[in-house]
């Protein structure tokens, strides 16, 4: 039976957006499957402590820059270490991934998509219209897709997923889970790799 990752994350995390690529790798090379759930930024940081990073003293603000810039080499991604739309409201774009989650479609796909657009296109994913242009971009019925993340549904997973994290001691982004096993951030990937190929 195939091992199922459970991968939370922020939809505005440039850290998710950084490893998504290599999660999807990981999994494919494995066998295992991902199983998606972005979850409430704002949420999180408020009850676990975060801070976000406007708010951090400076000296951690320049060494998140440095580890921006060193893991864009890294994996070859184009960054934007600070965006023109960041940080927004992430509703409408968890939303669009949890509906194509439920509703058949590629939720990972579309999450690469929308963390793409805000930490490589300098696209607002949280305006309706952009989530709808992404998602129909990323082979999704975007019209659907949007209909969907703005329905009461579709928040009120979000919600839960949210509260389904914090009460699993998830308090940042990415961060994924292996039978039971929590590993924190994307540059964590090669420890989660390792316990795959462990079987």
């Amino acid at each position: 039976m195939p091992k199922t990752i459970e991968y939370y994350f922020f939809m505005i995390s440039p850290f998710a957006y950084l490893g998504s690529r290599e999660l999807e790798r990981i999994a494919r090379q494995h066998g295992a499957e991902i199983d998606v759930k972005p979850i409430e930024v704002k949420t999180t940081f408020a009850e676990t402590g975060g801070v976000p990073p406007a708010k951090r003293p400076k000296p951690r603000q320049d060494y998140r820059f440095v580890e921006l810039a060193r893991w864009s080499r890294e994996r070859a991604l184009p960054l934007h270490q600070q965006p023109a739309h960041f940080p927004v409201p992430d509703g409408v774009a968890a939303g669009a991934v949890l509906a194509a989650k439920q509703d058949g479609g590629d939720p990972l796909k579309l999450a690469h998509a929308l963390l793409s657009a805000c930490w490589s296109e300098e696209r607002d994913i949280s305006d309706p219209e952009t989530v709808r242009q992404v998602a129909t971009e990323s082979g999704h019925d975007g019209a659907a897709i949007l209909e969907r993340a703005q329905s009461e549904a579709m928040q009120q997973a979000f919600a839960a997923t949210t509260r389904e994290a914090l009460e699993r001691g998830v308090f940042g982004s990415p961060w994924y889970i292996v039978d039971g096993e929590p590993f924190w951030g994307q540059d964590r990937l090669d420890l989660l790799e390792r316990k795959l190929a462990a079987g």
